[in-house]
């Protein structure tokens, strides 16, 4: 007979851990709330933050990648468009460094919009599987 815990214990922390890494399917509801934050990052942000980036910008090539950079103290703070750094340099004037994009043009008003009410809204990204983030039109050049 074996007394020794340790083996049901490791094989109970490893269920609880494969559990906690089970996705959560996404609902279509979130999908087409996150739409069009979607649209407004691909066509404005993957070019340079996707997966070609350099390794000092912030990755938003997925979703998972993007939720990583939403919290307290991070790149994006739900709640707060104006204390979100992603915010403040999508908003920049183009004369500004670090005005984003760096294309000599800044988004759109409607993009704008669109972006502070997902952040004013929680910042919500779906959860459940990743999803990939493709860019759209042509890449903007960088200055």
């Amino acid at each position: 007979m074996n007394l020794n815990p340790l083996p049901a214990a490791c094989a109970l922390l490893v269920g609880a851990y494969l559990a906690s890494c089970a996705s959560v399917p996404t609902s279509p509801a979130e999908v087409s709330a996150f739409a069009p934050v979607q649209t407004v990052l691909e066509t404005n942000c993957v070019h340079c933050h996707g997966d070609n980036r350099l390794s000092t910008m912030p990755s938003i090539h997925d979703s998972h990648a993007l939720a990583k950079l939403i919290g307290s103290g991070k790149w994006i703070v739900p709640g707060k468009p104006e204390q979100s750094r992603f915010f403040q340099v999508v908003t920049f004037p183009d004369q500004v460094p670090g005005a984003m994009p760096p294309t000599g043009h800044a988004i759109s008003k409607k993009n704008v919009a669109i972006l502070r009410q997902w952040i004013t809204a929680g910042a919500k990204v779906p959860s459940g599987p990743s999803i990939q983030f493709t860019p759209r039109g042509e890449m903007p050049r960088s200055m």
